[in-house]
């Protein structure tokens, strides 16, 4: 990429604007300068920093109270300062009505030069991705409450249709009546209610698997949790857990059989891979065309979207304490905390460390709490 050319451009679009002389910022400018254009109105925080300071070189004064980074500038006669605050980044000025036209087009020329400087922006999250300074965001709990929900949804359901599995109710007809079983209804929405259960664990999982591998360090690098972002399930269940051990193979082969024999008939609208949505003629009448000696395990899903073995449901809830258990203890603690995934931390062994014990854990996920709160705060 030639950098230069792209600088140019930029500098074309920025025009006469200029990092501001040293001995034209004080102490008492900061104090006495004003916000006079929102963030809301400019670029995006990052892109204005690497845009003014990375790229074209303009001067940072650093950090301090409640600032995250200062860019002093110079624009049509008129000294501003470009900062990121705690409340936002803003452009500020000593007196917002004589300084009015300087920071409308300062605003301006940003928005414009962002656009010119693109490529350096891809290039440099290109870099980043491939050096491990990324974090990955963590979704897990949001992920896992939707399960749960539809699970207990499903359960109540299911306890229901139990015990109304007899009831009867009458309905009048005009001079008639018939009876109506409640059951069917709630059977019904029993099924929805599991598919959605089912559907929502492997939404869960096919991302929980993805963090648990960076906190046991078999995923590193920003390059390495695409691919196995964009893998298939089975890929990200090996990259997370060890399929060697005896009681995590049975729940890989189960979860496989649910996702292989239900979810996939789901996600292919309702007609699957292997013929679930056909029947075939014979002298006996219509045959499904997966019969029932194809079905490869315990999990038995019916010829339409109808039965789902409640065994399929306890299966996963099992899972979910499964997952947690042993050595993975310590990233239980890092999940659920909300905390993103630091790539760099697993690239240089810290969550490796951590992955010891749940009191090395512990400390670690209060440490970086800390460290977060006072970077919100910017209490510098």
């Amino acid at each position: 990429m030639d950098i230069s050319a792209i600088q140019a451009k930029v500098g074309r679009v920025l025009g006469p604007m200029r990092s501001a002389p040293a001995d034209s910022v004080t102490t008492q400018f900061h104090v006495s300068t004003k916000r006079t254009v929102s963030g809301n109105a400019l670029p995006p925080y990052y892109l204005v920093y690497f845009l003014l300071v990375e790229l074209m070189g303009f001067r940072n004064d650093g950090r301090f109270d409640k600032v995250a980074w200062s860019v002093p500038i110079e624009h049509q006669g008129r000294i501003l300062v470009i900062e990121h605050r705690k409340f936002g980044l803003g452009v500020f000025a000593p007196d917002t009505e004589e300084d009015a036209a300087a920071v409308a087009d300062v605003a301006r020329r940003l928005g414009k030069a962002v656009k010119a400087a693109e490529p350096y922006f891809d290039m440099l999250a290109q870099e980043a991705a491939g050096l491990s300074k990324l974090n990955v965001h963590n979704h897990s709990n949001a992920l896992l409450e939707r399960y749960r929900y539809f699970g207990e949804l499903y359960a109540a359901k299911k306890a229901e249709a139990e015990v109304r599995r007899d009831e009867k109710v009458r309905v009048e007809h005009g001079s008639g009546f018939s009876y109506r079983r409640p059951v069917f209804g709630l059977l019904r929405e029993e099924r929805w209610l599991a598919l959605a259960t089912i559907e929502s664990f492997f939404s869960w999982t096919e991302h929980v698997l993805i963090l648990l591998s960076i906190l046991r360090g078999t995923t590193l690098t920003g390059e390495e949790v695409t691919k196995l972002a964009g893998a298939d399930w089975d890929t990200k269940f090996k990259a997370a857990l060890d399929t060697n051990e005896p009681e995590t193979k049975r729940y890989y082969d189960g979860l496989k059989l649910i996702r292989s024999q239900l979810r996939n008939v789901v996600a292919h609208g309702a007609f699957g891979k292997d013929g679930q949505a056909f029947d075939f003629h014979s002298p006996a009448g219509a045959v499904p065309m997966m019969m029932p000696h194809n079905h490869n395990g315990r999990f038995r899903f019916g010829h339409v979207l109808g039965y789902v073995d409640g065994e399929a449901i306890e299966l996963m809830a099992g899972f979910v304490e499964h997952l947690w258990s042993g050595d993975r203890g310590p990233a239980r603690i890092y999940i659920e905390n909300d905390l993103p995934l630091i790539l760099t931390m697993a690239a240089n062994g810290e969550y490796a460390r951590a992955m010891a014990s749940t009191d090395r854990m512990d400390a670690l996920v209060n440490h970086l709490q800390a460290v977060m709160d006072r970077s919100m705060d910017m209490d510098f």
